[in-house]
């Protein structure tokens, strides 16, 4: 009789040691038997209730290995000869046998002997005829996978390799169980059954690749699941079988991105370098593949990136932010289609702007340009609300200044496109706004570009995009040569924000900034010039002092209860009196803020000395400096209303600058009026400070308005009504 070697591939020899006891089922009675022919010609009567004879059912649980690979062998040849007979019953008995008398015994050797004999079985059956026979086949080796010995779980993925050899894609309905065993497989601690699984996971990725029937959505909940796991061996398994599948030109992995994208991220960050590469590769592979894609839906995706891109791995930002790039360019799926998603892009992008990594750094700045270019230039709606929200997110904390940049420009960009949209946003982002002023840890760059945000707040439209300096310097030349053609001086120049300004908004901005400077001395010790500076620059000149100088003069409170409304009760003089032109005060401007006499004398102080050195006010210079210049009769050629303008200017400028003597003397000395500047030095004269000091502040505001009054108001509105 000729034996034949099944099929092994996983190694040439296995060992089978001996068994010392029989299955109960070897020894059942035999009283209806048939013949089945064995190898060459021989017979042996084989049991209706033991298909296997006797025999073989102790050779293969015996502990020779010669023993149980000659039975195993004996069994092909049985079942190859009932499979000819069409004896199906018969052999669904053999199967049965040794699942459960074999591969359920306590005996490690029987169930070593029963995995050999169900792979010979398979290899006995051949093709197709494993198919109505392979749940049978299968599942008493995948159970064995559990198995606490190990050169048992080393026959079971043995078994398994030969029954998937000869059965190919008929294994494929049961795909998910033959994968669950692999994982376990490969997270085993015996190097043999490591190797085993190797061999036997090629081989399923070849039966799957071949295959046309195989449906991936149904192997991707088990995927999702194992994903997940933190074992590298089955971290390398899965990214392979990820890969293998990309590479099948039927499946389209990218729809399913969402499934495993977050775990083969996590995989970036794996102590293996193997499977950080690994990972890598295919993340690599999958974002050519989004870049080329047609239609791909990114919301799912969005929430994944912008967890990674908070990863503490550098690997995991730097990957999670070039998606995210990928995705904010994208030529079919990408541009408006995100916008429902722009505040949670918005609010990594932010987070990677100011990361230590130099290369990080440069992909979110590259990103964060691409998508305020892509909502300025939108024509779709959006919300502002989830937008607002990351912003002053961010600005809130101490963040890094390249972070605190990107949030200005953007509510920057929103005040441009949306002026009316973001009033209702205002009282929330004034606090924010003026912070980042504050902050003594910023740059000046922070400070600055926050009071061009404060500026166009301040702005009924947003304003328009702003000069640059060599537009603004051509303007103000142009400017300049036409006041020198027209002999006309007192024509003031605008900002470099281009707008109507909303009064509401203006005073509330100049309000909160003068109270953040009553709260916050340091900060106008050090940056009171450059924030009064740059707010001239950005609006014009004339209005912030105008209307700095009426909130000062109409909110201080002295010491003891006496407010301005007190001291202004003191003068006398009726407002029916006043020339035309000569305006006592704005009701709108008037606010419940009261400012100490201290701060209002300091601010006034830091006011003139701006007014008086600075080169951004040099049209005011000019325009203070010629308001009365009574020796110039031309001026009376103008009408009332025309030259009302600049007297209201230096009317409201001295009403608050009276809050300083010495601020008084000068500006009466730039607006060239000398003669009152003679008669404050006569009153300073006079004057004997023996009673207490808010007394004489007081005073002394009373006499400076008196003299304002009588001797400048009077005389330049009678010399204009009598030109006229």
């Amino acid at each position: 009789m000729t034996k034949q070697q099944p099929s092994n591939p996983l190694s040439s020899s296995v060992a089978y040691p001996p068994s010392s006891s029989v299955p109960s089922s070897s020894t059942a009675a035999t009283t209806h038997k048939t013949t089945a022919t064995i190898g060459g010609g021989g017979q042996v009567l084989v049991s209706v209730e033991s298909p296997l004879p006797p025999l073989i059912q102790r050779s293969l649980g015996d502990r020779s290995y010669d023993k149980r690979k000659n039975a195993a062998l004996e069994i092909e040849q049985l079942v190859k000869s009932l499979t000819d007979a069409n004896n199906t019953p018969m052999i669904s008995s053999i199967i049965a046998v040794l699942a459960k008398d074999f591969c359920t015994s306590m005996n490690a050797n029987y169930r070593k002997g029963g995995l050999i004999g169900i792979a010979a079985t398979a290899i006995g059956l051949m093709g197709n005829n494993t198919r109505s026979h392979l749940e049978g086949l299968l599942f008493p080796v995948l159970h064995c996978f559990d198995d606490p010995e190990s050169r048992v779980r080393y026959y079971a993925c043995e078994s398994l390799y030969n029954i998937a050899k000869v059965a190919r894609g008929n294994i494929l309905r049961y795909f998910n169980q033959i994968f669950d065993g692999l994982t376990k497989l490969f997270a085993d601690v015996d190097v043999d059954v490591k190797n085993g699984a190797n061999l036997l996971d090629r081989l399923v990725k070849d039966i799957v690749t071949e295959s046309e029937t195989f449906h991936v959505e149904h192997f991707l909940p088990l995927l999702t699941t194992y994903i997940r796991r933190t074992n590298p061996y089955i971290r390398q398994l899965l990214v392979g079988w990820i890969t293998v599948l990309d590479s099948v030109p039927d499946i389209c992995m990218i729809d399913y991105l969402p499934n495993f994208l977050d775990g083969l991220f996590n995989m970036l960050s794996d102590s293996n370098r193997e499977i950080r590469q690994a990972a890598d590769s295919a993340l690599s592979d999958f974002v050519k593949e989004v870049r080329n894609a047609v239609v791909i839906e990114f919301g799912p995706i969005v929430p994944i990136l912008v967890n990674q891109s908070l990863s503490k791995d550098r690997l995991n930002r730097l990957t999670a932010i070039t998606w995210i790039e990928e995705i904010v360019n994208h030529q079919y799926s990408g541009g408006d289609e995100l916008l429902p998603h722009q505040s949670e892009i918005l609010g990594a992008i932010l987070y990677c702007i100011s990361d230590s990594e130099e290369q990080i750094c440069l992909v979110a700045e590259r990103t964060n340009a691409d998508l305020l270019l892509l909502v300025k230039t939108t024509e779709a709606d959006f919300q502002l609300a989830p937008l607002l929200e990351t912003l002053t997110d961010k600005i809130t904390p101490k963040e890094d200044v390249p972070t605190t940049m990107a949030c200005l420009r953007w509510i920057n960009m929103l005040l441009e496109k949306r002026r009316k949209d973001m009033t209702e946003f205002v009282p929330m982002l004034l606090p924010v706004l003026l912070m980042a002023l504050s902050d003594a840890s910023d740059a000046d760059a922070v400070v600055l570009f926050t009071l061009q945000v404060l500026a166009r707040i301040s702005l009924g439209d947003g304003g328009g995009p702003l000069i640059d300096d060599k537009q603004q310097s051509q303007y103000n030349f142009d400017e300049m040569q036409h006041d020198n053609n027209n002999n006309n001086n007192n024509k003031m120049h605008g900002g470099i924000l281009r707008g109507q300004k909303d009064e509401k908004h203006f005073k509330l901005v100049i309000n909160a900034i003068l109270q953040l400077f009553a709260s916050d001395r340091i900060l106008l010790e050090n940056r009171g010039s450059l924030v009064v500076r740059k707010l001239c620059v950005l609006l014009d000149a004339e209005s912030v002092y105008m209307l700095m100088a009426r909130v000062l003069s109409s909110s201080f409170e002295l010491p003891g209860g006496i407010t301005t409304n007190s001291v202004e009760s003191k003068e006398k003089i009726a407002v029916s009196d006043k020339p035309s032109g000569v305006v006592e005060g704005d009701a709108e401007t008037t606010t419940t803020t009261k400012f100490s006499i201290e701060f209002v004398s300091r601010m006034v102080q830091t006011l003139n000395l701006i007014l008086l050195t600075a080169n951004e006010l040099h049209g005011l210079r000019v325009l203070l400096a010629n308001a009365f210049d009574l020796n110039d009769d031309s001026m009376f050629d103008k009408p009332v209303d025309e030259y009302s303008g600049p007297m209201n200017i230096f009317e409201s400028l001295f009403r608050c600058w009276c809050h300083s003597p010495v601020a008084t003397f000068s500006l009466c000395l730039l607006a060239r009026a000398y003669g009152v500047s003679f008669a404050l030095v006569q009153k300073f004269s006079e004057l004997e400070v023996t009673v207490g000091k808010s007394f004489t502040t007081m005073y002394l505001y009373v006499i400076l308005l008196r003299i304002m009054r009588t001797d400048i108001c009077y005389f330049c509105h009678d010399r204009i009504s009598d030109a006229n």
